[in-house]
């Protein structure tokens, strides 16, 4: 009897521990779900992929538009304007018949108007002073505005190195477009200088020219009051500007 309950007892707990133990030790292991795990793992990480990849690109793009919408550091605006407004002033100061349209109409049908048999000397010799005078002051002009064109010569240089300099080193689209507006100021600027020149020898040119037929026209007039019977002049009256 002892024995049989010891085989018995041996066979519950071989039973038992045939049941119990394969079930703690067994893993199972499902390929298809394996598969399934990496294949969603691989999509996530390429999705992560792809947001930082459009992050960066959007970084990129904003520091882009930031270089485009940055403004240029120099500016020459100031320089400009106080050259041009030195010749404007220099063109302002221009001396007797200055660049006025009713100042000229008046003096051309006073000072040179055609001497006629009615002037008398006195108000021939004194036009011809007056038109001499006019020469003499416009030539003065022309030769200030001249060597104030010069002054500005040396600033338009420097103006020009530091345009050309920044244009190069521009970062972005606006600094370049910036750059190159200024430069377009300055060759604004050194073409209002020109025309200045040229007005004021223009200026000059002409009273000459005008002085020179008014004087010619007067000589004729003094010849024929000359020549003709109780109009000779005194010595001291007979004065001729030419």
């Amino acid at each position: 009897m002892r024995r049989l309950a010891l085989l018995a007892a041996a066979g519950v707990t071989a039973l038992a521990l045939g049941v119990t133990i394969p079930a703690r030790a067994l893993i199972v292991f499902d390929p298809n779900n394996y598969v399934q795990n990496v294949l969603t793992a691989a999509r996530e990480l390429q999705q992560i992929n792809n947001q930082i990849t459009s992050l960066q690109n959007e970084a990129r793009m904003l520091i882009n538009q930031a270089k485009n919408l940055a403004t240029l550091p120099y500016s020459s605006l100031q320089q400009l304007q106080s050259s041009i407004q030195r010749t404007q002033q220099l063109l302002a100061q221009a001396q007797r018949i200055a660049y006025d349209v009713q100042q000229i109409d008046r003096a051309f049908s006073t000072s040179y108007a055609p001497a006629t048999g009615s002037q008398s000397s006195q108000l021939l010799i004194f036009n011809a002073q007056t038109r001499w005078q006019n020469s003499f002051a416009a030539t003065q002009d022309a030769l200030r505005i001249q060597a104030g064109i010069v002054g500005n010569l040396d600033t338009n240089r420097i103006q020009t190195s530091a345009l050309v300099t920044s244009s190069q080193g521009a970062s972005g689209a606006l600094q370049a477009t910036q750059a190159g507006n200024q430069i377009l100021a300055l060759n604004a600027q050194q073409l209002a200088d020109l025309t200045a020149v040229v007005a004021a020898q223009g200026r000059a040119q002409s009273l000459e020219a005008a002085q020179r037929a008014s004087a010619q026209d007067q000589g004729r007039e003094q010849l024929r009051r000359f020549l003709t019977p109780g109009q000779g002049y005194q010595s001291s009256n007979v004065q001729m500007f030419h």
